[in-house]
């Protein structure tokens, strides 16, 4: 999970994982009647532990499901759960472990269909997901990125990269691919694919510092990655790529473990104290060291979304990686608003709006 750090937390998950809670938000039993605004939480849960989850709160009712997926559809999610996106009438939510990808009504949480990611019976193991005009782009750690037509639910094509791609971001009509190598430790990759999206092929590879995970764009011609190193003598580094000529512009060592860019100004990165760091795009320098203004404690900050409607930034804590964990919503100006539980290592979240 590099978002969701999968390649990173393969180790630490593989741990007895056991369930527990203890914290006072509300939580009530299986909803019975659509779902119309709030967010969902992807909680990944222990690799190879198939317990992933899918929290849904309601900003209606202030309450929250505690896995409203086994609720709709009377089963589990499965194991590993990665990257979950709304897009159109349809949410699809990469399960990296079981190998496929649900396909749910976001109001329902109803299974439409599930897409088996497998090479006859070796799994793929997807990890990512983005759109781009009516098509879905899933990378896979076997090197791969799958174009999924979003009105069939079918497989088109896919497309080969670099070694264990992660994360993707679209900019400037192509996608860029973080090929960690992360599953060949310690021989880690240390290149960006980007593909044309008009010939939906690969034009050109960049090189890196080693084991880029995240990827994301920001809106004046910047592709951002972060590398996590071989976390001995090559620490964490930031590329900026830019999305025109594609060339590296910049690459600096950046205390991060993760980062994503959410709105036109504002990256989001938690550092190895656990704080969470405001990056400024437009003049590219580090604008906050400390968003949380309020002292707030966050036990272990996992990942960081932006409501952009709101501006409201929330702050998944995944705790022990072992008990069910947290997310944390702030304002603004990073004063906390409220906190609910969420499952074992809460990890992506989706925005429902009306």
């Amino acid at each position: 999970m590099k978002n969701l750090k999968l390649s990173t937390l393969i180790s630490a998950t593989a741990l007895s994982l056991t369930l527990a809670s203890c914290h006072k938000d509300k939580v009530v039993k299986p909803v019975t009647t659509p779902v119309t605004d709030g967010f969902y939480v992807l909680n990944q849960g222990g690799y190879t532990y198939n317990n992933s989850s899918l929290s849904f709160y309601s900003y209606t009712t202030k309450q929250t499901t505690p896995d409203i997926f086994a609720s709709a559809n009377g089963g589990g999610l499965g194991d590993t759960g990665n990257d979950i996106e709304i897009y159109g009438s349809k949410m699809y939510i990469v399960v990296n472990y079981s190998s496929y990808i649900d396909v749910v009504d976001p109001t329902t949480a109803k299974l439409i269909k599930q897409i088996k990611m497998f090479t006859g019976s070796v799994a793929r193991e997807p990890t990512n997901i983005v759109f781009y005009k009516g098509n879905a782009y899933v990378s896979s750690f076997d090197g791969t990125v799958a174009v999924i037509d979003t009105a069939s639910l079918a497989i088109t094509k896919n497309i080969t990269v670099g070694r264990n791609p992660e994360q993707l971001a679209i900019a400037n009509g192509k996608i860029y691919v973080a090929n960690s190598g992360g599953l060949d430790f310690p021989n880690y990759d240390n290149t960006v694919s980007i593909i044309d999206l008009a010939t939906q092929a690969v034009t050109k590879t960049l090189t890196v510092v080693t084991n880029p995970q995240d990827v994301s764009a920001d809106a004046n011609g910047n592709v951002y990655v972060l590398s996590y190193g071989d976390y001995n003598t090559i620490g964490p580094s930031l590329a900026v790529i830019d999305d025109n000529a594609d060339i590296v512009k910049s690459q600096t060592n950046f205390d991060a473990s993760t980062f994503t860019v959410q709105g036109d100004n504002n990256g989001y990165f938690i550092t190895s104290a656990g704080k969470i760091g405001v990056y400024n795009t437009k003049t590219q320098t580090i604008s906050q060291t400390n968003f949380v203004t309020d002292g707030t404690a966050i036990t272990t900050p996992f990942s960081v979304a932006v409501d952009s409607s709101t501006g409201e930034v929330f702050v998944t804590d995944a705790k022990d990686y072992q008990s069910n964990g947290q997310v944390f919503v702030f304002d603004k100006t990073g004063k906390k608003e409220y906190a609910i539980t969420a499952g074992i290592i809460p990890g992506k979240i989706a925005f429902l709006k009306k």
